[in-house]
């Protein structure tokens, strides 16, 4: 089983989030969607995000640009880097994919990936009920069953117990992924490093069934 915690106000979540899918999928593999809040994991136990943002390296600044770029371009999504709203607060999207989850768990990919294209491609505030409305509707959810369901005790408590489940855990960002519980993962550019424990789980599979 692949865990994926992720927050939509990431544009290296967004890259692991779609490039994920057809890898598991590949090797028949289940993802459990975790559903986070990343700037939570940054304020309990990553400060030193905001400092890099404050005083940012100018060679290493310019250099994620191109690679996010490089990135975007080998997966074929439009980011738009930084956004006209960045970081972007992401509580609602993200407690909107946790009511999902819980509501319509086959539609939370969708929204997802529309939140993600709407803020990273569209350049829309995803923070915004309108915005969120707009995604809804694109993906067939009613609007005002989301923002309502969002508003629940049940589903802020959820959100704050998956993020505090990944620090816990030994995460620090998003997206993190873990194979088998155990086996953490972090970033878009770890995922061929999965990919090869998938390969090799299949293969030992293989063999012991000979």
């Amino acid at each position: 089983m692949i865990e994926f915690f992720f927050d939509i106000s990431s544009p290296w979540t967004y890259l692991a989030f779609h490039n994920i899918q057809p890898l598991a999928k590949e090797f028949d593999e289940e993802i459990e969607w975790r559903p986070i809040l990343v700037g939570g994991i940054f304020n309990t136990i990553n400060p030193s995000v905001y400092e890099m943002r404050k005083t940012p390296v100018p060679a290493k600044a310019i250099y994620m640009l191109k690679d996010l770029g490089d990135w975007a371009r080998s997966a074929g999504l439009a980011i738009k880097m930084p956004p006209s709203v960045f970081p972007v607060n992401s509580v609602k999207a993200m407690r909107g994919c946790l009511w999902l989850l819980r509501e319509q768990r086959a539609v939370m990919v969708p929204f997802a990936t529309a939140a993600f294209a709407s803020y990273w491609g569209d350049d829309r505030d995803i923070s915004q009920d309108a915005v969120l409305a707009e995604i809804c509707a694109r993906v067939g959810v009613d609007p005002q069953a989301l923002l309502a369901g969002i508003a629940e005790q049940s589903i802020k408590d959820q959100l704050k117990a998956n993020t505090d489940d990944v620090i816990a855990r030994g995460g620090f960002g998003s997206p993190t992924i873990f194979v088998d519980k155990t086996d953490m993962y972090f970033g878009n550019d770890r995922l061929p490093l999965i990919r090869e424990v998938l390969a090799r789980r299949r293969a030992h599979a293989a063999s012991s069934a000979a």
